[in-house]
């Protein structure tokens, strides 16, 4: 089994993994968490679960102030998707000019996006961008205009197709010149694109790829399936050595967070946040917070046992090394260091973990026992039941405290085999 898997799936898994797109995708997304972390917190602030504190900010004025911070960062991540996205492309050609080149993909978003709008009274009102699709509405159309750009930019400065300069022109003036030309024939491939959407089809790029795309797949991942699947498919990546959570995270990514501002979306329309109200369940806090709790697998009743109460030395010293990173949701030492990878013993508690918790939680937040989350995020890093308490209040942390338990229950058994097996060999040495 392990033959197969080493000859079969990880060549495969690693050749996805390294692609350009992928790779693209994984590293450039991940420039827009800082603003996300930030918009969160600020969100948090304006909205703290305290009647008292919160009565405070809204009459010091403090909430506006707070809120203004949490949309022009949290409500232009798909801008920042889309440099982050093009400027990794172009980086990874090994082209100086990477910078021009994402200025060129945003250009190229905000032309794809509608320009005007209706208001309440019917009027319509041009020359606007609205955050609707500066924010998650836009994400998916992000990544093809990141992705799009960011080839088609490399592809013209790789044929030459620039304009060159001589080495005595100062290397501002010269990017500047070289940037020039892939600029113009980018944003007027994506200006005959734009014409052909809007007098044809009386839309914009941006609102045929949310229709006809990125609405589907958050329904999709949105869903019973979708959790489990995205549970079972990273376990299991994890058990053959492949980082789970860089390539299921790279994926999702973008739809869960665009679930998240959906959600918030629904809260600043003044709504409760209901999947009645079209509110979304599987969002990025459930994949960090849930799903990605101490870890893929949630192995904290593993971490549990062998600090302290194992009988090998190894697993024991392990344990004391490895508890404060997972209670900080690391745990590449306990994955690696017991090891899980390719322990077809502990993949049974490894995957059946994740998937009865990401299960139950879904069916948890669809009955409204839990809360759906909006627009608050933690970093990834944040213990257990103080990050369910932030996002969630009292019945997220409660809930956290549940699965740290039931961890400890399912792990139990198996790593107990584990470690007598271990200590065993360990006396007979």
């Amino acid at each position: 089994m392990i033959g197969f898997i080493d000859r079969k799936i990880l060549p495969y898994i690693d050749k996805f993994t390294n692609t350009k797109a992928i790779l693209a995708l994984k590293d450039g997304m991940m420039y827009i968490i800082p603003f996300l972390m930030v918009g969160a917190l600020f969100l948090l602030l304006a909205n703290i679960p305290i009647p008292a504190i919160a009565n405070i900010i809204n009459d010091s004025g403090l909430s506006t102030v707070f809120n203004q911070i949490y949309a022009s960062s949290f409500s232009l991540m798909s801008i920042f998707a889309t440099a982050g996205i093009s400027y990794t492309y172009i980086k990874n050609e090994g082209i100086e000019t990477a910078l021009a080149g994402s200025f060129t993909a945003v250009a190229t978003f905000i032309l794809c996006l509608p320009f005007e709008i209706t208001s309440k009274n019917g009027d319509i009102v041009t020359g606007i961008i609205s955050k609707e699709w500066t924010s998650g509405q836009g994400m998916i159309c992000a990544i093809f205009i990141g992705l799009g750009v960011g080839w088609i930019y490399s592809f013209c400065i790789k044929k030459n197709l620039r304009i060159k300069m001589p080495d005595t022109v100062p290397p501002g003036v010269s990017a500047s010149f070289t940037a020039l030309l892939p600029t113009v024939i980018v944003l007027t491939l994506a200006g005959v694109i734009f014409a052909i959407f809007y007098y044809l089809a009386n839309t914009s790029i941006a609102e045929f790829i949310y229709s006809a795309i990125q609405t589907p797949l958050q329904g999709i991942t949105d869903s019973f399936g979708g959790v489990v699947i995205m549970a079972l498919v990273m376990s299991l990546l994890w058990f053959t050595g492949v980082h789970g959570g860089a390539i299921c995270g790279a994926i999702l990514a973008p739809i869960l967070q665009s679930n998240m501002a959906a959600n918030q979306a629904i809260l600043d329309s003044g709504q409760k946040l209901t999947v009645e109200n079209g509110g979304y369940i599987f969002t990025q806090q459930f994949w960090d917070n849930f799903l990605c709790m101490t870890g893929a697998g949630i192995v904290i009743g593993l971490v549990i046992y062998i600090s302290f109460f194992s009988k090998a030395k190894s697993l024991k010293g392990l344990g004391k090394m490895a508890i404060v990173p997972n209670l900080f949701n690391i745990n590449e030492p306990i994955i690696f260091g017991v090891p899980i990878v390719l322990n077809f013993y502990l993949l049974i508690p490894f995957i059946l973990v994740p998937v009865i918790v990401g299960a139950s939680s879904y069916i948890l937040m669809g009955l409204g026992i839990l809360p759906l989350f909006s627009g608050v995020m933690v970093p990834w890093t944040t213990p257990p039941i103080i990050s369910g308490f932030l996002i969630g209040g009292w019945k997220v942390a409660l809930w956290q405290l549940i699965i740290i338990i039931f961890s400890v229950i399912a792990y139990f058994p198996f790593i107990k085999k584990v470690d007598l097996a271990l200590r065993k060999k360990e006396v007979s040495k």
